[in-house]
Order: structure tokens, then sequence, then C-alpha cells
């Protein structure tokens, strides 16, 4: 059984919605590049820039910016990766748009119409919390709802895909009740992802990446002072420019050193997930198992790497799309676990 199902089998939609991942992960990864960049007020207007459909170039146009935002002066290698994330994010819209007139055309019993519907609301949504970002100026509690909203989008993109796909496992019956067995650890896995997600959006946008700069203690210690009340004060008021953050060191060590915890608690029950998917001893759990191991071993080196390194932006950006990968995994392993079939006599029930 391969990933995708024979093109026969598959519900109209499916290569749209295939398609709509690959640029919703383009989405993402371009948004990661802008954030780490200290891009994410490149614009410090929204929708144009600087008043523009795309950004001033010519001197006339940078001066006239200028005056008109002379405590953010215009930064060229900053202004076309945000509105760079701005044009891909529109066209992520129009494919959601497209998602649901398919939806709408083939109307049936078993073409999914209410996730495309939700689709569209949501990517409206999520245009709302971009033009916060920026209107707020980059307040932490609006650029973490962003992110994870990209990965959401992504998410959701990839269930409506795999549901298009048509494709079910087909087991055994004693196979099939092993496999209902382990439901809540899928869910369990998932949840644990993306509280992991949730984590790393929260170090990034308190700018906490780099307040551990040694691995694998951090600052020298392995328990460094750390101030968890204000690190994780979801209260912050609005106002500042929190461009480069506000936090105090102590506050940014207890950020990053929760995130390093959470990464140990998610390779560990992952560990755990994969022997319990291969004890089953069906292939596409083994498959499934695999996948999991293989996509958390690279997100643990490239998280290892980015602090060895010094945060290279091309190693912080694979980190942030493989830990989109290990999401998707995931998303996939519920899906086929909560959708596995009995197989009685090669037909499908």
């Amino acid at each position: 059984m391969t990933l995708f199902n024979a093109p026969e089998f598959r519900k109209p939609g499916f290569r749209l919605a295939l398609a709509a991942c690959l640029v919703a992960i383009i989405v993402l990864g371009m948004g990661v590049f802008t954030r780490l960049a200290d891009a994410g007020l490149g614009c410090p207007d929204w929708p144009g820039c600087y008043g523009h459909v795309l950004w001033p170039t010519a001197e006339h146009e940078v001066a006239r910016a200028n005056e008109a935002f002379p405590d953010m002066p215009v930064e060229h290698d900053k202004t076309w990766p945000e509105m760079i994330h701005r044009y891909l994010a529109t066209s992520l819209g129009l494919f959601t748009i497209g998602l649901l007139v398919f939806a709408l055309r083939h109307r049936g019993p078993e073409q999914p119409l209410k996730l495309p519907a939700f689709l569209l609301a949501f990517i409206i949504l999520q245009g709302m919390f971009g033009m916060w970002t920026v209107t707020l100026k980059l307040w932490p509690q609006v650029v973490t709802a962003h992110l994870l909203g990209g990965f959401t989008t992504l998410s959701l993109l990839w269930l409506l895909t795999l549901r298009l796909n048509n494709q079910r496992w087909q087991l055994p019956a004693i196979a099939a009740a092993k496999l209902q067995a382990l439901r809540p650890l899928v869910v369990i896995g998932l949840l644990i992802v993306v509280g992991q997600i949730a984590l790393g959006g929260w170090t990034t946008s308190n700018y906490a990446d780099i307040a551990c700069p040694d691995f694998p203690k951090c600052q020298g210690a392995w328990l460094p002072p750390m101030d968890f009340a204000n690190g994780f004060n979801i209260a912050q008021h609005v106002g500042p420019n929190y461009l480069g953050g506000v936090l105090d060191n102590d506050a940014r060590v207890a950020i990053h050193v929760s995130h390093r915890f959470g990464a140990i608690v998610t390779s560990l029950y992952l560990l755990m997930l994969f022997v319990k998917l291969r004890g089953l001893g069906i292939a596409p759990a083994k498959r499934a198992a695999a996948a999991t191991l293989v996509v958390l071993l690279a997100q643990v080196l490239l998280g290892i790497s980015n602090i060895v390194f010094n945060f290279p932006i091309a190693v912080a950006v694979a980190h942030n799309l493989v830990g989109a990968m290990l999401l998707l995994v995931m998303v996939t392993t519920n899906y086929c676990v909560f959708t596995a079939q009995v197989n009685r006599g090669g037909v499908r029930v």
C-alpha cells in the first residue's frame, strides 16, 4: 500500500488539495524566514508596505516612506521577505476558495464539505492574525497564535488531502482490534507534538531561542536562574514594539529550558509510540512507525544543530519545517488508525 491511492479511486479536488499543501509549506517556511530575519516589521503598515503594493524602491519613494515612518526607516533586506510572505499567504487563500468550489460542485455524502468551508474561514482568521502581528508590533501572543495558525492550516489541508485520497488501511479483524486499542495513544502523541510546537512558537516570539547558547547545559549550568512567572506571562500588555523582545534574561532562559524539556518529553513519548506501532506486526503500522522515527531524529538533530552552530537561519528554518513534517506524520497516523477497516475477503466495508 502506497501513501496515495490510485487516481480512479480519489475524490474530486485531490490534486488541488495536494498543491495547496505544498504552497502551505512554502508559506510556512517563508513566514519562519521572515521572523528569524527580524523582518516581521519590515513593512510597518498593512496590507501595503509603506503605502506601496510591493515596497518602495526608488530614492524618492524611500525618502517619502522614511518621512512617514521616522521610527521605522526602510530596510530593503526586510521589506521583500514580509511582502512575499503576504502574497504567498494570499495565494493560499485562493486555493481554499477553489477547494470549496470543488466541494460544492461535487457535493455528495462522501465528498468533504464542512472541512473546506472551515478551512476558508480559518484562512480569513489567519489573515487577520497576520495583520495584528504588524499592527500590534509583534505582540508575542499574536505572533505565537499566527505561527500556530500556519501549522493548523497545513494540518487541515493535509487532512483534507488524506480524505480526498480515499484510502484506508485494510486489516484482518484481530489486527484492526489491536490497532483500535492504540487510538488514545496516537491522539495523545498528536497533542504532545502540538504542545511542543506551541512552546517553540512562544520561544521564538519572545526571542528566547538564543537565551541558551550552549548545549547540553544552558549558560554553563544544568539549572540556570529562571523566571517562569514572567517568561510565561500571557498578559503582557499591548503597546511596546516587541521586535527583539522585552523580557529579561531569566525569563527567556525559563522559556528556552522549557522548550528543551518539552523536546525530551516529546521524543520519549514518540519513541514509545514507535515501539507500540511496530509491535503490532502490521505492515502499514510499521511504515508509520518508521516515518515517525526518521522525522523525530531529524528534528532532534536540527534542534541541537541550531545551538551548536549558533542559530544559522537555514538550520532554524529547517527545524521549523521538519517540525511541521512531524505534525503531518502524527495527523496521518491518527487518520489511518481511526479510519482503518476490516478486510473481509478483499472487499471494503
